[in-house]
């Protein structure tokens, strides 16, 4: 395809040809010819260049974390016997958009090395990726689309927590801390007080009758999570980086049970409600830490309606922890409820107006969930996460 120059070009040598013949001019002739000459080498060079490439990619071998700039080097192994003039990837990188970097030939090798500087965390996919060849005069050019590569991945920046704000002073049955507990499989079957909103057809009638209460059914058939870790990702309460915030806090936290060998289960609250259970510190953590680069919030369900939902991995884990920036008073009666019925629950809450330079947090549903003995932190802009989520700035952030 002729480039606007080699338009110029061949319009020219049209026009001085015409000229010259309309006045009988002999020294035109030659300038038209080599005019029209230099198009038709262009469009011959292209045509002989144009052949498959091979095309190798590579983005390093450690992780990405967000923040970090990341080096992507793409190598194309031609088979043309001619090389091309010149060449330029042309790729759409995610959020990015449309990236074009000049390739350096090297024999029949054409090569770039660029940098992605500071990337937020995310999953980059390459799409649309395609050569343009070109002449040396840049009067034809030629694409050839190029097989897309897998996604880049930048994972979330995690803190390390040695210990979590939901721990302090909590003890189980028998006096022990709640963390040294280790859940063999399957529960006992048994009755226990009913809680309010919980649906009749579990109650236990017999033991209702003898009791003078209504008592629901304790069954469970099947193993379940030690804890689970709930990072709500409703599209209706990220204000500037707030989902970033609640994306570390909420990976943080699946990270330290893990490290102590807990089972777990994370699961998002967006539009896909993903799910990843958590038993091994090797393959299940890289799979976790894969759903939270990917994670976006495109949630458009309350999370209280997905607790509501008594067979889902959050609301069957024996200790839940929720992480949100939107608080609502039907997730405060979940939450409630819960605690009520002896099931231990935490709640990370990312204030979203905290990133736009105001501070409105919610107290009365706060004060709720803490009158209730439920762990509460409130996490801030520009707040230390680690302090935060460790407990260690937990009285601050709970009257802020």
């Amino acid at each position: 395809m002729l480039t606007a120059r080699g338009r110029c070009v061949l319009g020219l040598g049209l026009g001085v040809y015409l000229a010259a013949w309309a006045f009988g001019s002999k020294p035109l002739y030659p300038v038209a010819t080599g005019l029209l000459l230099v198009v038709a080498l262009a469009w011959v060079w292209v045509r002989l260049a144009n052949r498959p490439f091979r095309m190798q990619r590579g983005w390093g071998d450690s992780e990405h974390l967000e923040g970090d700039d990341v080096p992507v080097v793409v190598q194309l192994d031609g088979s043309a016997t001619v090389p091309p003039a010149a060449a330029t990837i042309v790729e759409r990188v995610g959020r990015l958009g449309e990236q074009r970097h000049g390739l350096r030939r090297n024999g029949s090798r054409l090569s770039v090395r660029y940098l992605l500087a500071g990337l937020p965390r995310g999953r980059y996919a390459f799409d649309d990726v395609r050569v343009e060849l070109a002449d040396p005069f840049g009067l034809e050019r030629v694409t050839l689309p190029l097989p897309a590569p897998g996604a880049l991945l930048v994972y979330p920046r995690l803190v390390k927590l040695d210990s979590l704000f939901s721990e302090t002073g909590a003890h189980s049955h028998d006096g022990r801390r709640l963390l040294l507990r280790r859940h063999s499989g399957f529960e006992l079957h048994g009755v226990r007080e009913y809680a309010q909103g919980e649906s009749l057809r579990r109650v236990h009638w017999r033991s209702t009758a003898r009791r003078g209460q209504l008592m629901v059914k304790e069954l469970e058939d099947a193993p379940r999570d030690e804890i689970a870790v709930l990072l709500d990702a409703d599209a209706a309460a990220v204000v500037g980086e707030s989902f970033d915030v609640q994306v570390r806090a909420a990976g943080s936290i699946l990270e330290s049970y893990v490290r102590r060998g807990r089972r777990a289960v994370l699961v998002v609250n967006s539009e896909r409600r993903d799910v990843q259970q958590v038993h091994s510190a090797a393959a299940d953590w890289r799979r976790a830490l894969e759903l939270l680069a990917a994670a976006e919030p495109t949630g458009r369900s309350a999370v209280s309606r997905l607790l509501s939902e008594h067979d889902g991995p959050a609301a069957r884990a024996l200790e839940l922890a929720v992480v949100t920036a939107r608080l609502e008073p039907s997730l405060v009666d979940r939450l409630v409820q819960r605690s009520v019925s002896h099931r231990k629950v935490s709640l990370v809450y990312v204030d979203p107006t905290s990133f736009n330079g105001a501070r409105r947090t919610p107290e009365p549903l706060l004060l709720r969930l803490q009158n209730a003995g439920i762990p509460v932190v409130i996490v801030h802009a520009g707040d230390d996460l680690a302090a935060v989520l460790a407990g260690s700035a937990a009285p601050e952030a709970a009257h802020a």
